[in-house]
């Protein structure tokens, strides 16, 4: 059994039909022995009867439907304990948007063989971002700078969303006690994985602006993101 068919992708979702449409035939044409795990929050867009389709060409497609707790933090979560409960040893998590490219996932999945969790990075040596204003990037900068700096984190990108595990480092107890939704959920299990000792790579990814449909971004997201170093230290 070769690592591929070991890894699944997890893909958190919200009215993400148009994205998916495209993405999940994409993914599969590139690594045709890949699983992948939509987590969905009970989108009113057609998603679930779009992935029961798909998986008539796709039998390594699964589709999670969410009916509580909805949430980013709280998708990956129930995804991740679904992936170990069904054996798989490597999971990656990605968007759905095209932020987040496609064609990384086999450096992240062959990374995964030398660390416990894989963090796509921004921020490294030949990381990028396009699209993005001059004010998004300054933003982005200095919200890892600040988070990074208070936590002690020895990583550039903290606040990344595609990134690789091992399942073995997620099955800790201490994932349990995790609290954040959003985006500051990213930056959480982060911090949790490397105190608990897991081991750590840093690859770069080139980051794109999202390509339909809209951004889960509020004020409620970001000001998590800004206290959540505060409640962990504290």
């Amino acid at each position: 059994m070769d690592i591929y068919s070991k890894t699944i992708i997890v893909i958190p979702t919200l009215n993400e039909r148009e994205n998916l449409e495209k993405l999940i035939p994409a993914i599969f044409d590139l690594i045709p022995d890949i699983n992948v795990l939509v987590a969905d929050d009970n989108s009113k867009d057609g998603t679930e009867e779009l992935i029961n389709n798909l998986r008539g060409n796709f039998i390594r497609l699964f589709f999670l439907k969410r009916l509580s707790d909805r949430g980013y933090g709280r998708s990956c979560l129930e995804a991740f304990q679904w992936a170990i409960n069904r054996g798989h040893e490597y999971i990656v998590t990605m968007d759905a948007d095209f932020s987040h490219d496609f064609n990384s996932i086999p450096q992240i999945i062959a990374a995964l063989t030398k660390a416990d969790m894989v963090v796509g990075s921004r921020y490294v040596k030949g990381g990028e971002i396009e699209n993005w204003s001059l004010r998004r990037r300054m933003l982005s900068k200095f919200a890892n700078l600040y988070v990074r700096t208070i936590l002690g984190l020895p990583i550039r990108d903290v606040t990344t969303g595609f990134n690789g595990y091992r399942a073995t480092v997620l099955k800790k107890d201490h994932l349990s006690i995790i609290k954040s939704d959003g985006y500051a959920f990213l930056t959480e299990l982060k911090y949790y994985l490397i105190r608990a000792g897991a081991t750590t790579i840093e690859i770069p990814i080139t980051f794109r602006e999202r390509r339909e449909g809209l951004s889960k971004m509020s004020s409620v997201v970001i000001w998590e993101a800004i206290w959540l170093p505060w409640r962990l230290i504290l």
